[in-house]
């Protein structure tokens, strides 16, 4: 068959790495190299330019969502997948914050797996239908404005809610909406005050009981 997806697998555990180079076996998929924390994955990926860069959300030697960042420096031309065993949503919303095109669970199936790896290697979203990843992805992404008793928040201040509700810094926020950390913590201020609170804390737990993460 012939291989049409170039793959960089980073994991610590050889376990896991040999388990998906037996479920990517026989598809369109290459494995080109494997890594086992944060310096190897960036310095591979540098070297071998993949489509898909598939990271383990937690990985020695740095921050997986960290690492996103400089792989993004060192190889602009992927893109990049990251595997979790939890389904949390704040592991997703930073994911998609740092640039992820997906997030899987380590219990997806081998279908599962390779449809997720080949869309994110033609610069496809996630599917709606794949599973919580595109949910989260959703409620980052809405743009409804939004009543709070008597005020409303614009659509922008909106979507600053939702990333707080799934617990993302300031930065993150700024990364995943395009928007400089200074106008952030000015839509987070001008929040607070509409909806009458003291901080982002209680604004989080507001949103979250009321379903927005």
């Amino acid at each position: 068959m012939t291989h049409s997806t170039t793959l960089l697998v980073c994991h610590h555990k050889e376990l896991i790495r040999a388990g998906l180079r037996g479920m990517l076996e026989r598809t369109r998929i290459t494995i080109v190299g494997e890594a086992a924390d944060a310096l190897d994955v960036v310095q591979l990926a540098a070297k071998l330019e993949p489509a898909v860069v598939l990271i383990n959300a937690e990985i020695p030697g740095g921050d997986s969502f960290e690492v996103i960042q400089q792989l993004r420096r060192s190889s602009p031309g992927s893109q990049y997948v990251i595997l979790t065993a939890h389904e949390n949503p704040t592991t997703m919303a930073r994911a998609r914050a740092a640039g992820a095109v997906n997030c899987l669970l380590k219990s997806v199936t081998q279908a599962e797996l390779v449809s997720a790896i080949e869309r994110a290697a033609a610069g496809m979203p996630a599917q709606p239908e794949s599973g919580p990843f595109a949910e989260v992805v959703s409620r980052m992404e809405n743009t409804a404005a939004m009543e709070i008793g008597p005020n409303t928040l614009t659509r922008r201040e909106s979507q600053v809610l939702s990333h707080v509700a799934f617990g993302l810094s300031n930065a993150e926020i700024a990364r995943s909406l395009e928007i400089s950390v200074e106008t952030v913590k000015e839509h987070v201020q001008k929040l607070l005050r509409k909806m009458n609170v003291r901080d982002r804390t209680q604004a989080a737990v507001w949103a979250v009981q009321q379903g927005w993460a």
